[in-house]
């Protein structure tokens, strides 16, 4: 019997717990409880729609809390053991070394957008209206990435940011989600929101000094690693997480 539809709402599920958290849907699963314990327990940004959905697909094709346990903790040990095998390369911008071949920052941010599925974060001091970023992220949203960018506003920057609000730069983009650090102005004086990386599914995580524009990527001496496995892309990930979660970071409006 094809359970299409359950596999992957279970394997989302999975990436958007987290392992140890998996572990504990799995003991609710085998233990019968139904979806209003789960969602209750493993309360969660993201992981409420995921686990949701889950219980639905379990329930529209018949799929037991015995069985479904054993799937969450066959996926829960698969994320365990790709972790074990971390990638890291460097990633540059700039002007080319023959002698000494590196990824482009270009070619790599596009990577990491495409690879995103599920989940695309992103924080950028600046922002640019940059046309290849512009069709990644769109096409991200399309195939059904929730996507959200963390953005510096002018007032954030202290007069250090010219022309419009580096959020304009998405404004191509519907459904992406902008947010910014919302500071109190007279506890954090000189502070900038400067932080620079992407994550895709919690799995990859591009990390450096490129903002997101096109002079970043193209032209600038720019510097980052792309890491793939391991637990930096998660942590990352849970870190803006909680950083919204408390209202650290909130949603960028107008």
């Amino acid at each position: 019997m094809s359970r299409h539809g359950f596999e992957a709402a279970a394997a989302q599920a999975v990436a958007a717990l987290g392992p140890s958290r998996a572990k504990d849907l799995a003991g609710l699963l085998a233990r019968g409880k139904g979806r209003e314990r789960a969602l209750t327990e493993l309360a969660a940004p993201r992981a409420e729609e995921c686990v949701a959905r889950l219980y639905d697909a379990m329930r529209a094709e018949g799929v037991p809390g015995a069985e479904a346990a054993a799937y969450v903790r066959g996926y829960t040990a698969a994320v365990l053991r790709s972790r074990d095998a971390v990638r890291v390369r460097t990633v540059w911008s700039g002007p080319s070394t023959p002698a000494v071949p590196v990824r482009a920052t270009a070619q790599v941010l596009a990577e990491v957008i495409d690879q995103a599925r599920h989940e695309l974060l992103a924080m950028t001091y600046a922002a640019r209206p940059y046309p290849a970023l512009t069709r990644s992220l769109r096409a991200a949203v399309e195939r059904g990435a929730t996507v959200h960018v963390v953005v510096e506003t002018l007032a954030g920057a202290g007069g250090l940011l010219g022309g419009a609000e580096p959020a304009v730069a998405f404004s191509a983009v519907p459904g992406v989600r902008l947010w910014h650090w919302a500071r109190d102005a007279g506890r954090h004086p000189h502070s900038r929101q400067h932080a620079k990386l992407a994550v895709a599914d919690r799995r990859v995580l591009l990390l450096g000094s490129a903002n997101l524009t096109e002079s970043a990527a193209h032209r600038n001496i720019e510097a980052g690693v792309l890491i793939t496995g391991g637990d930096a892309p998660q942590r990352a990930a849970e870190h803006i997480e909680e950083l919204q979660r408390t209202g650290v970071l909130q949603p960028l409006s107008g």
